[in-house]
């Protein structure tokens, strides 16, 4: 059994942030610490985004803590882009990001430690820090007649671009900015779209500033402090109104319609009798934070979330939980690696007692 002080679960922006701040704590990688990640290569949940997602189109990417990411050309896919970055990132630090390593389980160890059960060995650790993030978790919702439907049914996870959409007849699912930056692209080369949300989406003009991100980060940060699951960004922060999204509107594209009843052979079908002939539906319904192998530790409320104060879940404060409702952004990512590396530092500060003993 290999034995640390801290595992990190993750190296996307919230587990590299993570890593950073230890090292800067004077932990040192592989002797206090270790970085586990089952992504073939660096660049979290960016590796697997679709090529049409250039760097110039993201929104709200913030640099990671120590390292400014200049010179970027907006023109490349932000797969490119982020992944170098990251693995730049890495090197710069000296990480040794160990993978791919899947993390199986965590559950009570020996001596009020941790044992994290992964495809590559068991680890002790004094403290954890999970940041898994969301992307191994594509949420798909359950309608009737799902399984009749005979065309072809794909979630955000797997999206290849719009090219494999050409002359389809296409209905996209989902409110967010991935399904609306979905249903732009797909319709330039589909035979036709139908967009449904279930609740009538909410746009925003002007910039999403300062007073706005506190206010939304207010809000996820009180659902997760009541051990409710986090809520997605957009139903905090509305969608910003862009160029592209005013002439897609313009041009009929973001008419949206009420969520369908049921999937029939051939489409999708409302209460009402009205239907939409599909060839493809697109699910872009989101993602849920992937937690299942903390399960063996009983973190969970009865609201279905894990109660976290500041980055401590608080049924278990040995885990950090960073990139997991008010510090999901780029930007809290970074920030809430810093406050749990403090937190595990207070943690594993020796007491007064132990000091005394051992004749400090």
């Amino acid at each position: 059994m290999n034995k640390v002080e801290v595992v990190v679960v993750g190296a996307g922006q919230a587990g590299l942030s993570s890593a950073y701040h230890l090292r800067r704590d004077g932990f040192e990688p592989e002797r206090d610490f270790v970085v586990l990640d089952r992504a073939p290569r660096p660049g979290g949940a960016w590796q697997y985004r679709w090529p049409t997602l250039t760097y110039g189109r993201v929104h709200g990417m913030h640099a990671l803590p120590g390292l400014p990411l200049t010179g970027a050309d907006d023109a490349r896919p932000s797969s490119e882009v982020i992944g170098g970055y990251f693995a730049d990132y890495e090197d710069a630090f000296g990480l040794r990001v160990r993978r791919p390593v899947v993390v199986r389980a965590v559950r009570e160890g020996d001596d009020g430690r941790l044992r994290v059960e992964t495809s590559q060995g068991v680890w002790s650790a004094r403290a954890l820090i999970n940041a898994t993030g969301t992307w191994d978790r594509p949420f798909w919702p359950r309608y009737p007649g799902q399984e009749l439907f005979r065309g072809r049914q794909l979630h955000t996870a797997q999206y290849p671009g719009p090219a494999e959409f050409a002359g389809q007849r296409v209905v996209v699912v989902g409110g967010g900015t991935s399904a609306v930056q979905h249903l732009m692209e797909i319709a330039e080369v589909a035979a036709a779209t139908t967009w449904v949300t279930r609740r009538p989406p909410v746009f925003r003009d002007g910039p999403f500033d300062e007073t706005r991100g506190r206010d939304a980060v207010a809000l996820v940060e009180e659902r997760v402090r009541q051990g409710l699951p986090p809520q997605s960004v957009v139903s905090v922060t509305g969608l910003p109104m862009t160029e592209a999204m005013r002439r897609a509107e313009e041009a009929g594209v973001l008419h949206r319609l009420p969520m369908f009843d049921r999937l029939t052979p051939t489409g999708v079908a409302w209460a009402d009798g009205t239907e939409a002939a599909a060839d493809t539906i697109l699910w872009a319904t989101g993602f849920r934070a992937a937690l299942d192998h903390l399960a063996p530790l009983r973190l969970r409320e009865p609201g279905g979330g894990i109660r976290v104060e500041g980055t401590s879940a608080v049924r278990d404060p040995r885990v950090q939980l960073v990139g997991y409702g008010p510090s999901a952004s780029t930007i809290g990512a970074n920030r809430a690696g810093r406050d749990a590396v403090r937190a595990i530092r207070k943690l594993l500060k020796p007491s007064p007692a132990t000091e005394a003993a051992a004749g400090v």
